[in-house]
């Protein structure tokens, strides 16, 4: 029977996706767990797979094309089948099988059991971060029949930071999975069902008002199943291989791909977003051969031609269009609803980093410790806040939330957009803790192995842009912040000290305040006490 697959939602923030390649045709014979295609969203790349056998019928989002989260994205089912009907939504006709199964399943619903079986336990879709409203099954580790024991590893579940490997605390055997592989549902939804061999669960599985009403039967079964649901969320973050440095964007079914035919994938030019290599240029590729270099024909001299030659500028106007990638639309999204709803001022100020060189290169000189100039503003920063109160905080509508924790953001830039990893209670940490712990950070962030819960909970931000050479800029506040710090380049420049002209080393900082909260005479104050402490690092040391 002919079945529709929908456009998953694949993060609680996707409200689209966009279709970089599909690896199956119209016509071919899919079989359960098969790749059908790679999915763009706002966060990234995935592989999007069947869980159910058939042929591919219809594509309803070809390549390259965008659209909301739910549309038809295709229709699975026996070769030759009428799909139609699927299509126009017309669920009239007596011949379509499609109604004589909902009316089976109508009927199975009003007979569904009033309480639990015995030793069942129903699982549900998990919270994994306190922004989480749905949840998308990446991968079942587990099939129906399969026996789990306790710690087991039931399936790898994706929120909108990471994807996070679901262990299982009831043993028994896996009766019912009610989330396929791709699909996306709300927390608390039916995940999967487990209990003794040959329990029949159809009932519960097809009926939540009827699952509700057992729970509230069974003496406190709800409760139960709630608690037992939430001791469930032990997850670690699955590491999603990503590129970096000298490594290359690719699939991993194109890498498979490539690996299988000797390709070396250096030498392919990716046509996914931002290069990536997909199944497509891996077919498509051709070894080519280095072409010789055309002789460059020298323009004869007509010593009998005395006029001035007239030279036209050759060539064409030429312009492309590169469809913008799930992540980016977020990060626009995130960053205009910021510049446009926060009141936003800007205070700039320069330090003079003579002493916080001279300090760096002490600390650095101790056996296995390594510390950075953003280190040291980190740190600054920290104490700063807890001197100043008033910019660690967020605003609501009705009240200021004055934050008593320091926690602080540090924007990291990856290939595919900006990440803020948060490190937590900043201003109880040494120089050292700081820097061994950014550096964590911003690996994970760079290798997309970071937990949602690194990404959550700043009180303040730091942005720096210094190593890239860019002397002074402005950010735009990580809300829910009060205010964000931008870091400039250190450079040497004549400096006047004691009456005197020198050469001097010197960083400009700019510090961006939400005037709903944070006051001029507030922000420049802050700033006064961070130069303080740049500028006398020994101070930070007490």
């Amino acid at each position: 029977m002919a079945k529709i697959i929908t456009m998953p939602r694949l993060s609680d923030t996707m409200e689209e996706g966009t279709v970089a390649t599909w690896l199956k045709n119209v016509g071919d014979k899919i079989d359960e767990g098969d790749i059908l295609a790679e999915i763009e969203t706002d966060k990234a790349t995935m592989e999007f797979e069947s869980f159910d056998a058939g042929t591919l019928l219809y594509v309803g989002i070809q390549e390259g094309d965008t659209a909301p989260v739910d549309s038809v994205l295709a229709i699975i089912g026996n070769e030759g089948e009428d799909y139609q009907a699927l299509l126009n939504g017309d669920n009239t006709s007596e011949d379509k099988p499609a109604v004589t199964e909902v009316k089976e399943e109508v009927a199975e619903v009003k007979s569904a059991p009033a309480t639990l079986p015995e030793g069942v336990k129903v699982i549900t879709m998990p919270r994994l971060s306190d922004t989480m409203t749905d949840g998308t099954v990446a991968t079942w580790l587990k099939n129906v029949g399969d026996k789990v024991e306790e710690g087991d590893i039931l399936a790898e579940i994706e929120t909108d930071k990471a994807t996070m490997e679901f262990e299982s605390f009831n043993e028994g055997t896996l009766l019912y999975v009610g989330i396929n592989e791709g699909e996306t549902a709300p927390v608390d939804s039916v995940l999967a069902i487990i209990g003794p061999a040959g329990t029949d669960v159809t009932g519960i599985a097809d009926n939540h008002d009827s699952l509700e009403a057992a729970s509230d039967k069974g003496a406190g079964e709800k409760s139960d199943n709630a608690t037992t649901a939430s001791k469930e969320v032990e997850a670690t973050a699955k590491v999603e291989a990503t590129t970096n440095g000298g490594r290359i964007f690719a699939s991993p079914l194109a890498r498979k791909i490539a690996e299988e035919k000797g390709i070396n994938l250096n030498e392919v030019k990716g046509t996914g977003e931002n290069g990536r290599i997909v199944k497509k240029d891996i077919e498509s590729y051709t070894p080519q051969a280095a072409q010789p270099q055309a002789a460059v024909q020298q323009p004869k001299s007509d010593k009998a031609t005395t006029e001035a030659k007239v030279y036209v500028p050759a060539g064409e106007v030429s312009t492309e269009e590169v469809k913008n990638s799930q992540m980016r639309k977020a990060i626009a999204r995130s960053l205009s609803n910021s510049k446009f709803t926060a009141p936003e001022y800007s205070l700039t100020i320069e330090l003079d980093m003579d002493a916080a060189i001279a300090s760096r290169g002490v600390i650095n000189a101790l056996p296995e410790t390594k510390v950075s100039f953003n280190d040291m503003v980190i740190k600054a920063s920290a104490m700063a806040l807890r001197k100043h109160p008033q910019i660690n905080t967020q605003w609501k509508d009705d009240v200021t939330v004055y934050n008593n924790h320091i926690s602080i953001g540090v924007a990291v830039a990856v290939d595919e957009g900006l990440v803020v990893p948060v490190l937590k209670f900043a201003d109880n940490m040494s120089l050292s803790q700081i820097g061994s712990g950014v550096k964590d950070l911003a690996g994970k962030a760079r290798n997309r192995k970071l937990q949602p819960k690194e990404m959550e909970g700043s009180t303040f931000t730091v942005s720096n842009l210094g190593m890239f050479g860019i002397t002074e800029f402005t950010s735009i506040i990580n809300q829910p912040n009060s205010a964000i710090l931008s870091v400039g380049a250190i450079v040497q420049k004549p400096v006047v000290k004691d009456g005197q002209i020198v050469v001097g080393n010197t960083m400009t900082v700019t510090l961006t305040c939400d005037h709903r909260t944070v006051d001029g005479a507030t922000g420049a104050q802050f700033l006064q006490t961070l130069k303080q402490y740049i500028e006398n690092p020994v101070t930070m040391l007490a």
